[in-house]
């Protein structure tokens, strides 16, 4: 994942995000290292906070441009 390389991209501290992402610091790191599986819906909040597509955090795509986001109905 590049859950890291978009945190420092910005010049953030674990610390800061993962206040930011409403995580603990340590569980940010465990993300981050490989140990633990970002769950869907956080993966979700790192896509809109850094401005990115889930693919390009995971690894699936070198586009670090969000698709079109898909207008939902009323």
């Amino acid at each position: 994942m590049r859950l890291r390389d978009l945190r420092e991209d910005r010049d953030m501290t674990q610390v800061e995000l993962a206040e930011c992402l409403h995580v603990a610091q340590s569980t940010l790191s465990q993300y981050e290292n490989g140990q633990r599986q970002l769950p869907m819906e956080l993966l979700i909040e790192a896509a809109k906070f850094f401005e990115t597509s889930t693919d390009y955090i995971l690894g699936l795509t070198n586009e670090r441009k969000p698709y079109p986001r898909k207008r939902m109905e009323k």
